[in-house]
């Protein structure tokens, strides 16, 4: 059987001037370096082209502009809505649910205000000295499920929720046909309108 030969790349001690000896002490080294100057292409408001070190940076700052949009404020609002809502009386005539609204009496608002009032646990005793009208016109504002009662005219939105089929309380209708008949200022704006648009004043106690 004839000899195997063992090879040194795997094991043993590196054959002497087979490698190169490590150093780590100080060495010299030269590199020739060379400076070129960058340049930019030539600026489209200017001829000469643009060196690095001379980039203007031009902040553009928001200035704010008061611009009328046509806002109002909710009384005019109202108001405006209030007078609309007479000129189509006057030109098309009442509506059914309105000739309906005229017939309601008052023994009927009242009961309808009674069947509300024992729907609560307890009385509202904050408005012990309001009348039956001005009660049912704040409950109609503060029946949400109807739409929101801010900017906008009680009936108005009576007559909205009438088109959109949620079957407002028609004995709200006439309570504002009645309050407007009598010349009552302001039935047509919300109670809870007038408490967001006020305000308060805190004097020095």
């Amino acid at each position: 059987m004839p000899a195997t030969r063992r090879s040194r790349t795997s094991s043993g001690p590196a054959a002497k001037g087979s490698q190169k000896t490590l150093s780590f002490g100080p060495t010299k080294t030269s590199k020739a370096t060379t400076t070129k100057k960058t340049q930019f292409p030539a600026s489209p408001l200017s001829k000469t082209p643009t060196d690095i070190n001379d980039i203007d940076i031009v902040i553009e700052q928001e200035q704010d502009v008061d611009v009328d949009v046509g806002h109002t404020t909710s009384s005019a609002a109202i108001s405006h809505q209030t007078t609309q809502e007479s000129q189509r009386v006057q030109k098309q005539g009442p509506s059914a649910e309105e000739e309906k609204a005229r017939k309601v009496s008052d023994a009927q608002i009242r009961r309808y205000w009674k069947a509300r009032e024992a729907e609560r646990r307890a009385p509202r005793v904050h408005q012990g000295d309001l009348g039956v009208e001005e009660k049912v016109l704040r409950l109609w504002d503060m029946s949400s499920q109807y739409g929101p009662a801010i900017g906008i005219a009680r009936m108005k939105r009576w007559v909205r929720a009438n088109k959109l089929g949620l079957n407002p309380p028609i004995e709200v209708l006439a309570v504002l046909i009645k309050e407007e008949e009598k010349g009552v200022k302001g039935c047509e704006r919300a109670y809870v309108d007038e408490l967001m648009s006020s305000k308060f004043v805190v004097g020095d106690a």
